[in-house]
């Protein structure tokens, strides 16, 4: 006698799973501008390459006799497969099946998913669709929901795990709510797409019976929301953008925290000295410039992958190439706030600075640091907490510094730009000094000032005599910096330093003493 009769009924539910919620489900989900579980892995993932672990997990319904008179999915879709030929774990919510709401199984599986990544040191990616617990639970009895609210649970713990030690990558591509929703920002790069994803801690339903408010899905939680508010960090314009986004991220980045980054071939010149970077900051201190223009002009053509772009707008972070070698980018932005720092800002810059180190990226800092933003609402905002809250991650971190003063460093806020022990170079539009030129003398020379005949011009008189006090040139007279620099050289000896640093690099494999932080 043979197993016949159960093989066939192995390849019925296979055949079953790849149904997903059946054709009318999908043709909704379609018709909302979105794709199914399993169209998206198969967007994302080499081609050919996805290998299914669990598709024949669900529920079945079955007579007296035991006989399966039906049989339904989970609702999340996992596996291994390749991206650029390289190991990743994937798992996909199905919006078809329960509006992707978990059951057991579901949570089972994406326990095991998070565990698999975590076991194989490889990246793990979360595409993420659905209201996640239901009241009903797994069997239409309420209260089975197998959800574990302990800290301790084995998902939370998991989640911690993963972040410490492979890159994970999140997307969310419809609307994400509770537990799958704290599952997205548990991550090192969230992205959300514009118009149909919205991203609730609560949904509108939820939100109209505790607190009374009507408001729609999109209005609560979507891009226009949280792109601001730093739950997500990436905005893509559709699915396919979402897929190019996790590919170009993770090519910055080793498989695990025990390896290193991975080094490209470069066409660029490492001796490239971009003309524009001689006249790029005005001289007067007043007038702005683009800061992503010199970042472009110094690293690999076209390598500069911005991160957070929404959040904390006076700071930009990011993944480059020097020489085709990985590396952080952080830098001001002028045109936010006069690049100050804000308390998102400080936020952006925590989080970056553990991601970062957690996957030993040196960071090349371009400071354009004008201090800590004062006002009402940056007190109200708690802004010297969150910027010595940077500050502490940031003397934390164990990987190389590259600091490049380009115009202001003032501060307490401007040492958040230098790690410890970092290199620091100049151009000769920099000054530093304990506060701004304009801010200084209005406080130290107020009664000078008001008497004066002419109080404007007085106050433009002083502020020309102390910025020539903070000018980089005394500074560098005292090596208050380690190399006063052409800004046309900033390129070649950045590729110089990365030559230099690397027996450090070398050394720093394996988890730091944290995880970092969401």
């Amino acid at each position: 006698m043979s197993w016949k009769d159960e093989v066939e009924e192995i390849e019925r539910r296979r055949a079953r799973a790849l149904e997903q919620g059946g054709a009318e489900a999908v043709a909704k989900q379609h018709g909302r501008g979105r794709l199914t579980a399993r169209e998206r892995v198969a967007g994302l993932v080499d081609k050919d390459s996805f290998r299914e672990i669990g598709g024949i997990s669900g529920a079945s319904e079955r007579d007296e006799q035991g006989n399966t008179l039906d049989f339904t999915p989970t609702n999340v879709v996992m596996g291994m497969a390749s991206i650029e030929g390289h190991p990743v774990v994937i798992g996909s919510d199905d919006f078809t099946i329960r509006g992707g709401a978990y059951s057991q199984g579901s949570l089972r599986k994406g326990i095991y998913t998070d565990q698999l990544a975590v076991n194989m040191r490889v990246p793990l990616i979360r595409m993420l669709e659905g209201g996640g617990a239901s009241v009903t639970g797994a069997s239409g009895v309420s209260g089975r929901s197998g959800y574990d609210l302990t800290a301790s649970s084995p998902l939370n713990l998991l989640c911690m795990e993963a972040l410490a030690t492979v890159p994970v990558v999140c997307a969310a591509l419809g609307p994400v709510a509770g537990f799958p929703a704290a599952r997205l920002v548990a991550s090192h790069l969230s992205i959300m797409t514009r118009d149909t994803a919205q991203v609730l801690t609560g949904g509108p339903a939820l939100v109209e019976r505790a607190l009374g408010i009507k408001i729609t899905k999109e209005e609560l939680g979507g891009a226009q929301v949280h792109m601001r508010s730093g739950v997500v960090n990436n905005l893509a314009n559709d699915e396919e953008d979402a897929w190019q986004q996790i590919r170009a991220f993770l090519s910055y980045l080793p498989a695990n925290v025990w390896e290193r980054a991975p080094v490209t071939e470069c066409s660029d010149p490492r001796g490239r000295r971009a003309e524009e970077l001689l006249s790029i900051v005005p001289r007067n201190r007043r007038r702005v410039y683009k800061i992503r223009r010199v970042i472009e002009r110094i690293v690999d053509e076209g390598s500069f992958f911005e991160m957070t772009p929404m959040f904390g707008r006076s700071q930009v972070t990011g993944l480059a190439r020097l020489d085709g070698r990985s590396i952080g980018i952080l830098a001001n932005d002028c045109f936010q706030a006069g690049g100050s720092m804000t308390a998102e800002g400080a936020q952006k810059i925590r989080r970056f600075a553990e991601f970062c180190d957690s996957f030993h990226l040196p960071i090349v800092s371009l400071v354009d640091e004008p201090g800590f933003m004062i006002g009402p609402d940056a007190e109200k905002a708690a802004t010297i907490r969150y910027g010595m809250e940077a500050m502490f991650a940031v003397l934390q971190t164990q990987v190389p510094w590259m600091a490049v003063l380009i115009r202001k460093a003032f501060g307490v806020a401007a040492g958040i730009h230098l790690g410890p022990q970092a290199t620091v170079l100049a151009w000769p539009s920099a000054e530093a000094g304990a506060l701004p030129v304009e801010s200084g003398v209005a406080l130290a020379y107020r009664k000078e000032i008001e008497a004066a005949d002419d109080p404007a011009a007085r106050r433009r008189e002083l502020e020309d005599q102390i910025a020539a006090a903070q000018s980089v040139f005394p500074r560098a007279e005292d090596f208050g910096v380690h190399d006063l620099i052409d800004p046309r050289d900033t390129r070649p000896r950045l590729c110089d330093w990365l030559d230099a640093v690397e027996p450090q690099l070398r050394l720093l494999t394996g988890p730091r003493s944290y995880s970092p932080r969401p």
